[in-house]
């Protein structure tokens, strides 16, 4: 069994902070972290591995060189390669376009070291909310697919998913190979030994550029995105509550009381 899990690096939005004159991202001191989603999505294929240990696991990210770092995190939790796919020329690119970047990444990959029989991502990434990418990939490469899965396993050529649902689960299979986005599960993801982190400091990641893909570039980059940003702005916080504090519990009460009777709340 040969699974594909696609990462992504992206800012830990708890530390996020807009510039007020560019509307863009500060990422300066921003500490990035490996999408949540795909965290989840590794954890599958780990546990996978975990039932059938002759599984191998290859990551592999679209982004900038310090990407190394977030795939180097997913070596150290059980994944065995990973590259990076990275060149100027796809800088700007929007879902349709790092798709398309990725599943030619992917058939590159697979001429190096033959086919991938699940292809898993995250639902989403936390930074753009989009969940295109997966199903989006499924497309480009002409596999079936299924998303908003929680748990998978593999079974006589078939991948069992299970499914959320609005109204709850749904048990699904597919003939392998096939594409599947991972949603949050019930289980965490688990942690890295210390052992696991110095071996994967020293990994070896491959740099996939666009000279390494077979990639028609007017459909990368810019000029390979049709989705347009035409404003970004900062919703401007604003305080209107009032604090109120008297000499004493009762009188605090009173005015209280006061106020939402005078602002028609009571």
């Amino acid at each position: 069994m040969r699974i594909l899990v696609c990462v992504k690096q992206v800012p830990d939005t708890t530390e996020i902070k807009i510039d007020p004159v560019t509307n863009t991202l500060i990422r300066a001191g921003v500490p990035s972290i490996v999408n949540p989603f795909d965290g989840f999505a590794l954890e599958i294929a780990a546990r996978i591995k975990d039932a059938d240990p002759s599984t191998t696991i290859t990551v592999i990210s679209m982004g900038p060189e310090q990407a190394k770092e977030a795939l180097k995190s997913c070596l150290a939790v059980g994944a065995d390669k990973a590259y990076l796919v990275s060149d100027r020329a796809f800088g700007g690119s929007d879902t349709l376009a790092t798709s398309y970047i990725l599943s030619r990444a992917i058939k590159a990959v697979e001429k190096r070291e033959g086919s991938f029989d699940i292809i898993l991502c995250g639902k989403q990434a936390i930074d753009g909310d989009t969940a295109q990418v997966g199903p989006e990939i499924a497309e480009h490469i002409g596999y079936p697919q299924i998303t908003y899965a929680t748990e998978v396993s593999v079974s006589d050529g078939l991948a069992l998913v299970k499914r959320e649902i609005e109204e709850g689960y749904e048990l699904l299979s597919a003939v392998i190979p096939v594409v599947i986005t991972v949603t949050k599960t019930t289980f965490e993801p688990r942690y890295p030994s210390i052992k696991s982190k110095l071996i994967a400091s020293k990994a070896t990641i491959l740099t996939l550029t666009s000279a390494d893909l077979d990639i028609d570039l007017s459909k990368a980059g810019l000029k390979g995105s049709p989705t347009k940003v035409s404003k970004t702005f900062t919703p401007q916080l604003k305080k209107t509550g009032v604090k109120v504090k008297e000499d004493t519990n009762s009188n605090t009460a009173r005015k209280l009381a006061t106020l939402l009777n005078d602002a028609g709340i009571v």
